[in-house]
């Protein structure tokens, strides 16, 4: 087993993370909120926020590492406000790290976003972090009031400004797309005035590259596919970070993807595709053809859906592959029922997450 030099640990603690605990697994939602397939009944507004409550507390319980909600702002969602729901989240546990999944910075100002999630890491003594993105559902440029031909733009100059709020105490900036700032202050600063900051990357390579050069810890988002075939973006982003004159051992790195066991694959495939095919069909426009799905179970699929033992041996493959450090699971998405997902972070909890540690915790110290 190789060994993580010092020096890298110090950085990966920055962000959350310390390899010597081996693979942390977590959980995210993007907050939808959607009717059951199987009875089409959806739960109120109300509920489904007090939902995410109780899943982070459930997660911490379980002794899963993050919990992360999403931001949208359209038709089946109930997250628009994720902040709000994190600082509920923060009061209602004491140990889990939160997160967004992601915040969509190219529609936000960055002062608000940082202002936002540094109260949040105080009201947590030091558990948040902001995952920022572009966004995949692209109605909120609209709703927000921006044009969505700045897309990329946007996001760039946003992402920079974020950073450089988060590091300097006082900022002097100017852009194209907000107001200039001189010697701004912007509080309040966060414990130990560290806010860890990811990078949200989906299906394009140019994201990840952007990440690696700029030297930030980025989270992979998975639908589909084989595991092998993101292992070349995973490589492109380590190559980009040396370019860039930034050691790749320091920069963590966490995928997301779906995730549902039972008792065998045959069940978690029945029990989850209608959730997933009428859930995509409501918030991307498109289902997911049921043939696709059925290649979830595959021993080489980046998606962890099957029996218990089948899904371990999966994450510790995407770990051979990829040497990430944290993995987290979405469960709820498409009207999964409330039962179902309590469920099953029980069995993450008390059947995967130990598997997983004991094959993914690494020894510490000299050069790697």
């Amino acid at each position: 087993m190789s060994t993580t030099s010092d020096a890298a640990v110090d950085s990966m603690t920055q962000y959350g993370v310390d390899p010597k605990n081996g693979l942390q697994i977590g959980m995210y939602t993007l907050g939808d909120h959607l009717p059951d397939p199987t009875t089409g009944e959806r739960v109120s507004a109300k509920q489904r926020i007090r939902e995410f409550v109780d899943y982070a507390k459930a997660a911490e319980q379980a002794g899963l590492a993050v919990f992360s909600i999403g931001e949208s702002h359209q038709q089946f969602f109930a997250s628009q406000a994720h902040a709000v729901i994190l600082g509920a989240i923060a009061e209602a546990t004491s140990r889990i790290r939160i997160s967004s999944s992601s915040t969509i910075l190219s529609t936000s100002d960055p002062v608000r976003v940082f202002e936002n999630f540094a109260t949040l890491d105080l009201l947590s003594d030091g558990r948040a972090e902001i995952v920022a993105g572009r966004a995949s559902r692209v109605g909120l440029f609209e709703l927000l009031g921006y044009d969505l031909r700045d897309y990329e733009e946007l996001f760039e100059e946003k992402f920079g400004l974020l950073r450089r709020i988060a590091s300097e105490s006082s900022v002097t900036w100017n852009g194209q797309y907000r107001k200039p700032l001189r010697n701004a202050e912007v509080l309040p600063r966060p414990t130990d005035g560290g806010l860890p900051i990811w990078r949200a990357v989906g299906g394009t390579p140019s994201s990840a590259l952007r990440a690696g050069l700029d030297g930030v810890p980025m989270v992979m988002a998975h639908l589909g596919g084989t595991t092998s075939s993101f292992r070349p973006t995973i490589e492109a982003y380590r190559e980009a970070a040396r370019r860039g004159g930034y050691d790749p051992a320091s920069l963590p790195i966490a995928t997301a993807g779906f995730f549902q066991v039972a008792e065998t694959s045959q069940q978690a495939l029945r029990d989850y595709y209608p959730h997933i095919n009428e859930g995509m069909k409501r918030t991307n426009g498109n289902g997911m053809p049921k043939q696709l799905f059925a290649q979830s179970v595959d021993p080489h699929s980046i998606v962890n859906v099957g029996s218990p033992q089948q899904v371990i041996e999966k994450i510790l493959h995407q770990y051979e592959e990829f040497g990430h450090q944290r993995y987290i699971a979405q469960m709820d998405f498409g009207g999964v029922p409330y039962e179902r997902v309590m469920a099953q972070l029980d069995i993450l909890g008390s059947e995967i997450i130990p598997a997983v540690t004991k094959y993914t915790a690494q020894p510490v110290g000299g050069a790697k």
